[in-house]
């Protein structure tokens, strides 16, 4: 693999555990050759993809097949478990994007009163509510938009914190006495700083999508690494947006405008890669959501 030119815009810190997911293939494996090489344009050694790789596989996240470049990763059931949440969720937002998923005006609660002698569950139960985009009201109250409570409970079994969770659902919601719903959503939810990340993926994914457009021989080497480089991006600007319905979000929403932009390059990426190639499923799985989601509109 040949080094790209300089891209302009915004550089993209990619962490050495991002390439190796953004590289599964549609079979869970990842072709160690491939990271190390991907890794070495993206200014990583080979020691710190080694390490990485080591990491993975000693949190049980991959299985380890062969040595060196030669070796074939393998996405664990955790992994695959993890990957197909991020495949719902994207799903999900590119369905509110195309006007699939408008809200029925119900918030979603859930309380949990975990004993202290039970503190890393519950420091976990937390953590989860949190990554499912859950915002808290009070000690042990979590509120989202969406209807979260089969991944709670999930959640929550495989915690063992089952018995101690309570879920309920509401169209009345008030803090004070504020019971506008938008209202709400910009108190409970940064959303400032999530939208700050989406006018960064927006500043990152517009220069890919003129080299995709401009560069017909674009080599396959900078294909993958801005595939990879968006699917980095596109995570920190996902990971922290509880995805609230449009109609509780400031219009326009930089969020939409970002994810069109990125579903763009996916595409092209998509046709420029070949319906044979053995390259990275990440962009394609997704660019295959966002198409479908637009097609349905």
């Amino acid at each position: 693999m040949t080094a790209e030119p300089p891209m302009p815009g915004p550089d993209v810190q990619v962490p050495t555990r991002m390439l190796v997911e953004a590289l599964v293939r549609a079979d869970l494996t990842v072709d160690t050759g491939e990271v190390y090489a991907t890794g070495n344009l993206l200014g990583m050694t080979d020691q710190q993809v080694r390490l990485c790789i080591k990491r993975l596989v000693a949190e049980g996240r991959f299985t380890h097949e062969g040595r060196g470049r030669k070796a074939i990763l393998r996405a664990t059931g955790a992994t695959e478990q993890t990957l197909g949440l991020d495949v719902e969720f994207v799903a999900h937002a590119f369905g509110q994007d195309a006007g699939l998923a408008p809200w029925d005006g119900t918030w979603h609660l859930v309380a949990f009163a975990v004993p202290e002698t039970a503190r890393a569950a519950r420091d976990a139960l937390r953590a989860a509510l949190t990554r499912l985009g859950g915002a808290p009201i009070q000690g042990g109250l979590y509120v989202s938009a969406n209807p979260w409570e089969p991944y709670v409970e999930d959640h929550a079994r495989h915690l063992d914190v089952i018995d101690h969770l309570t879920v309920a659902t509401t169209r009345d919601l008030r803090q004070g006495d504020q019971d506008d719903p938008a209202a709400l959503a910009r108190t409970l939810w940064p959303l400032a700083e999530i939208a700050e990340r989406y006018h960064r993926l927006t500043a990152v994914a517009e220069p890919r999508l003129e080299r995709l457009r401009d560069h017909a021989d674009l080599s396959e080497a900078g294909q993958l690494t801005i595939a990879v480089e968006l699917a980095a991006e596109f995570t920190r600007a996902m990971d922290p947006d509880p995805l609230l319905p449009p109609q509780l979000l400031p219009q326009p929403w930089p969020g939409s405008h970002a994810r069109a932009l990125v579903a763009q390059c996916w595409a092209l990426l998509n046709e420029k890669a070949g319906p044979d190639s053995e390259s990275t499923c990440l962009f394609r799985l997704y660019g295959d959501l966002a198409r479908t989601a637009t097609a349905r509109t």
